[in-house]
């Protein structure tokens, strides 16, 4: 009798919903049209996504050609035009930024932080490079961010009624300023092996400085900050210890090795350097 009532209930409910099991594989079905909101939500994030990956890109090709620019200051007596020059190419990657920030306007920006990383990385490479050959200083992550402030103009659509230039800004995360920091300590190094070689003696000990500073705050995070600054500290290691060593090279045995001959002396102690720090972990 139990289970009879529960039937009847069942069915009494059933034809109040108005709604059979076989409802719901039609067309306009609510749990269609539900999931085809679903799906075009997805599309939607994957698209912006895949358009970010595109910028991130742009933003590193272009950032690195400013770094392969900037090298070219330890063989050209002109230095502040090569600044100059690469100051219009990193006006260019900030626009790109701009377009991450337009993109990223009203989203959260840790969704898609892996999409454009790389570039920012990147980037940050390239200005902190930029700002040590002129002023022989780290910039801070305050003076990067200070520069990516954007104009935009509201086009007035949907409910907005004023339409006139808004204010985007992009605030790179702690996280990839310290990892593009990690990364100049190599374009660093690279700085001193050319300064070497076209007989400059004063950079090589004006890079060792910077870099052990640069590596002594990496030391206060160690292994308590995240993964990937931790991973990147075995580099910096082995860029100062080539620095350091080439420092010891020039002030040892400066005097008596012509300075043509000055780099190829450094590259193989260098190498040697190399091999030793290889255990490590």
């Amino acid at each position: 009798m139990r289970k009879r009532e529960d039937e009847g209930c069942a069915r009494k409910r059933k034809t109040e919903a108005g709604q059979k099991p076989e409802d719901c594989t039609r067309p306009d079905s609510p749990v269609i049209a539900a999931f085809k909101v679903f799906q075009l939500e997805l599309d939607t994030k994957h698209d912006k996504y895949e358009r970010l990956v595109k910028i991130s890109r742009d933003i590193t090709i272009e950032s690195k050609r400013t770094i392969f620019l900037l090298h070219r200051v330890t063989s050209v007596p002109d230095v502040e035009e090569i600044l100059n020059e690469a100051d219009v190419k990193l006006d260019g990657v900030r626009q790109k930024i701009g377009q991450i920030a337009e993109e990223l306007k009203g989203e959260d920006l840790h969704q898609f932080h892996r999409a454009f990383t790389p570039g920012i990385q990147e980037y940050v490479e390239a200005v902190s490079f930029h700002h040590f050959i002129r002023h022989r200083t780290l910039i801070s992550l305050e003076e990067i961010n200070a520069r990516l402030v954007f104009m935009r103009e509201n086009k007035g659509e949907g409910e907005v009624v004023w339409a006139g230039p808004s204010v985007l800004t992009f605030q790179i995360t702690p996280i990839d300023y310290l990892l593009g920091v990690a990364d100049l300590t190599g374009e660093l190094m690279r700085m001193c092996i050319s300064s070497v070689g076209n007989g400059d003696i004063d950079t090589p000990f004006q890079l060792s400085g910077f870099l052990r500073e640069i590596h002594d705050g990496f030391s206060y995070i160690g292994n308590t900050g995240p993964y990937e600054v931790s991973k990147k500290l075995h580099t910096l290691r082995q860029s100062l210890g080539k620095v350091e060593d080439a420092c010891y090279t020039l002030r040892v045995r400066g005097s008596e090795i012509p300075k043509h001959m000055l780099a190829d002396v450094f590259s193989s102690r260098a190498a040697t350097h190399l091999e030793r720090d290889d255990p490590m972990v």
